[in-house]
């Protein structure tokens, strides 16, 4: 998905059952993706929290200076309400 004036704009879905997915692969992803709309559109990528992800959003850092990777701020905090709510952390 990509957000420019007009509004968000669905680029594609990648089915990707049966690959290792690691840092390179979904680096590999985001890249083409950002060759698609153009390197000079993209100023930032957004992922979840997994590390492969994050591992995958800095690989996109290196190699384009000017696009930021930065986590998801919904998935963040779904993660630190789960762990809050946990039954273990309720006293």
């Amino acid at each position: 998905m990509a957000i420019n004036h007009f509004g968000p704009v669905f680029i594609r879905a990648t089915n990707c059952q049966g690959q290792y997915k690691d840092k390179f692969f979904i680096a590999n992803l985001i890249r083409e993706v950002i060759t698609e709309i153009g390197v000079s559109n993209v100023v930032q990528v957004i992922t979840d929290n997994a590390l492969v992800c994050r591992a995958a959003g800095l690989l996109i850092e290196q190699t384009y200076p000017h696009i930021f990777w930065t986590p998801c701020v919904v998935h963040t905090l779904n993660l630190a309400l789960k762990y809050i709510c946990a039954a273990n952390n309720i006293c």
